[in-house]
C-alpha cells in the first residue's frame, strides 16, 4: 500500500501553487496550453472507451516480446564529437553528448498503469535491470509527469547514479517525494535554458496536459527538450497535439539535425493532445527538422485505435511523401545522426 501511494508523487501544496502562479502559463489555478485545448470527455462515451481499450484485441501487442540489444558500454562511452543515442522503447532515450550521459524520460518499468486495476505490461521483458549496467548519469530530463514518462521504480533505481535532473515546472515535487535531493533538481518553463558541461538544454512547448491522480491534473507543466552541442542540435518533441508552437520552435531554435517525434498512442478521442503520424511529419517540417525518428511507440498499448506497429509504418509513409530523412533503430541499438537505419525490423514480431 505504501508503494501504491508513492506512485502519485508529491502534493501540490499552496506554497508550491504560489510559486507556479509566477509562470505565464499558470492561469486560474492550472497550467494551460498556448492554444485552446479541450480536454473534456463526454461521460456517455466513457463505457465505450473502456470497452474498446480493455476488451477489443486488434493485434495491439507483439506476437513475442520485443528484444532489447545488449548495452555496449565501451562503445557508448568512447569520446566523439557525434552524439550517440539509444532508444529503449516508447519515449526512453539515452544519449552521450560531449562526454555527458543524458537520459530523457527514462521510463524503464514493466507497467505503465501501476495504480490501475488492470496491468498494461511492457512489450519488452526485464528492462528495469538495464539501469544496473548504465554508466553514471550526468543528467536526467523529464518532459512531464504522466506514468509512461515518469516512472517511480525507474527514478528510485537511478538515484544512486544520477548527478542532476532537469524537469518541467512542478515535477520537482514528485522527485523529492521519491528521495531525490532537491538541490539536484532544476525546474524549467518553456524556452528556459541551462547547461550541462558544454551541452545547452532548452525546454520547448508542447500541446498536452499533466497529472498522476484525480486531483492534480494540469498541476505540472509539459514540454520537449532541445539538446545542443557545439556540433549538433537534437530535439525531443515531447508529447502533444499539433499546433502553431512547432513553427515557433523552428523559428526560435531550429533548424535541428535530428528530431525524436512523438508518433504513437494517438486516438480521435484525444486528438488535441497527441500527434497522428501525418501530423508528426508536418510538425517536424514546421520545426525545420532535417532527420526524424518516431517515438512514443514500441513500449506499451495505450490506444485502441491502432495496432502496435501502425505508428512507425504510417510515419515512414508520410516521411517518404515529404522526402524527409528518417531513422528506425532497434530497441537498445547505438546510433548517430548519420546512421542509416531504414529497415522495418518490427515486421518479424507482428501478429498475423
Amino acid at each position: 500500500m505504501k508503494n501504491f501511494l508513492k506512485q502519485f508523487g508529491g502534493t501540490p501544496t499552496q506554497d508550491l501553487k504560489s510559486r507556479y502562479a509566477q509562470s505565464d502559463r499558470w492561469i486560474k489555478g492550472k497550467f494551460r496550453n498556448i492554444e485552446r485545448t479541450d480536454l473534456s470527455m463526454d461521460i456517455f462515451k466513457l463505457p465505450s472507451i473502456i470497452y474498446k481499450q480493455f476488451v477489443i484485441n486488434r493485434k495491439r501487442t507483439p506476437e513475442t516480446p520485443l528484444p532489447v540489444l545488449l548495452f555496449d558500454k565501451e562503445r557508448f562511452l568512447e569520446t566523439s564529437d557525434q552524439t550517440k543515442m539509444i532508444w529503449y522503447g516508447h519515449s526512453a532515450i539515452m544519449m552521450r553528448v560531449m562526454d555527458k550521459t543524458i537520459l530523457i524520460d527514462p521510463m524503464l518499468g514493466s507497467d505503465t498503469t501501476p495504480i490501475a486495476p488492470v496491468a498494461n505490461p511492457r512489450f519488452s521483458k526485464d528492462t528495469l535491470p538495464l539501469i544496473d549496467d548504465f554508466p553514471s548519469i550526468d543528467l536526467v530530463c523529464i518532459t512531464h509527469d504522466h506514468y509512461d514518462h515518469l516512472d517511480y521504480d525507474s527514478i528510485r533505481k537511478l538515484i544512486p547514479k544520477t548527478n542532476q535532473y532537469f524537469v518541467a515546472l512542478g515535477v520537482k515535487r514528485h522527485l523529492t517525494a521519491w528521495g531525490v535531493h532537491p538541490d539536484k533538481v532544476t525546474e524549467f518553463e518553456w524556452y528556459d535554458s541551462h547547461t550541462c558541461g558544454s551541452v545547452q538544454i532548452t525546454f520547448t512547448p508542447t500541446r498536452h496536459f499533466s497529472g498522476r491522480g484525480l486531483r492534480d491534473r494540469m498541476m505540472t507543466l509539459w514540454g520537449g527538450w532541445l539538446i545542443q552541442s557545439p556540433q549538433e542540435k537534437i530535439w525531443f518533441s515531447g508529447d502533444g497535439g499539433y499546433g502553431k508552437h512547432f513553427s515557433e520552435i523552428g523559428q526560435r531554435l531550429g533548424p535541428f539535425d535530428f528530431a525524436f517525434m512523438e508518433c504513437g498512442q494517438y486516438n480521435d478521442d484525444w486528438r488535441p493532445v497527441h500527434l497522428f503520424p501525418d501530423e508528426s511529419i508536418q510538425a517536424a517540417l514546421d520545426a525545420a527538422a532535417q532527420k526524424v525518428m518516431p517515438v512514443h511507440w514500441g513500449g506499451f498499448d495505450l490506444s485502441y485505435q491502432h495496432n502496435w506497429h501502425q505508428p512507425p509504418e504510417e510515419f515512414v509513409k508520410h516521411a517518404l511523401t515529404a522526402d524527409l530523412d528518417f531513422a528506425l533503430p532497434r530497441i537498445g541499438e547505438i546510433f548517430t545522426v548519420d546512421s542509416i537505419l531504414e529497415e522495418e525490423w518490427w515486421k518479424g514480431f507482428a501478429r498475423r
